[in-house]
């Protein structure tokens, strides 16, 4: 499966011009079977959602997204600020599957307190697992990488792979190195990370997006502190392949 990284630079709450940006990138990459976005992609990290995150019927950027997937019959997955009918604000992962003309979405479990998140936000308390082109792919929003439990392959929760989408800001960069390649060591399975590059009121973005295999070796990282979009293929079979050789899986607590 051919997967592709869009490493975006986003404008703060501009929505049409993020959508215009990410256009670009994926015309200049041609085609692909899954295109990645960032965390809140269309906006940036609004942990203050007031006037900013997008209404759950007035939603430009997720009908985007929906184009984008049914005609280029592929998938295309990444979070976005929604305000829903019921008055709360939800920080939610899409998933469009244009191919099979499936949607799906995971609410971010784990709120970035720190940054006052949680003020605002109501977090998910349900995984979301979508099987999309033979894999099993763990849906993740950015702050959950710091937190294993949440995301170990089990009984309950067998995945494939891990999409984590981000606004990890340079200066916890060393974390995200290590934990990306951690979940996906632990678990024996894919990770696909995408980063913002950029600036907003509170922190620079690096970017440094990437795809690290089931053994935790990175297939591909993106250029640091640079906008553009970046191609890779996993393998299915290869991941099977590793799993029955050493079979950690079947030793975990």
């Amino acid at each position: 499966m051919k997967v592709t990284l869009l490493q975006t630079d986003i404008v703060w709450g501009n929505a049409d011009e993020n959508i215009q940006r990410a256009e670009g990138l994926i015309e200049n990459v041609g085609e692909s079977d899954l295109f990645v976005l960032p965390e809140m992609w269309s906006t940036g990290f609004a942990t203050q959602p007031e006037g900013i995150a997008h209404e759950a019927n007035r939603n430009g950027a997720l009908e985007w997204m929906r184009k984008v997937a049914f005609d280029k019959k592929c998938a295309i997955c990444g979070s976005l600020a929604i305000h829903l009918p019921d008055g709360t604000y939800r920080n939610r992962h899409y998933f469009i599957d244009g191919r099979h003309h499936r949607e799906s979405f995971y609410d971010k479990h784990h709120l970035f307190t720190y940054g006052g998140e949680n003020r605002y936000y109501t977090s998910g308390h349900e995984h979301t697992v979508v099987e999309y082109e033979g894999f099993r792919l763990l849906l993740l929003t950015c702050y959950d990488l710091r937190f294993p439990c949440w995301s170990r392959y089990s009984d309950e929760l067998n995945f494939d792979g891990i999409i984590i989408v981000a606004n990890w800001p340079q200066s916890r960069q060393s974390a995200w190195q290590i934990l990306t390649r951690a979940r996906a060591i632990e678990n024996q399975a894919y990770l696909l990370g995408v980063n913002r590059v950029g600036d907003d009121e509170y922190s620079h973005y690096i970017g440094a997006s990437c795809v690290i295999d089931p053994i935790g070796r990175c297939m591909l990282q993106c250029q640091h502190d640079c906008m553009e979009a970046r191609s890779v293929d996993i393998s299915l079979s290869e991941l099977k392949r590793r799993r029955q050789k050493f079979r950690v899986l079947d030793d975990r607590d």
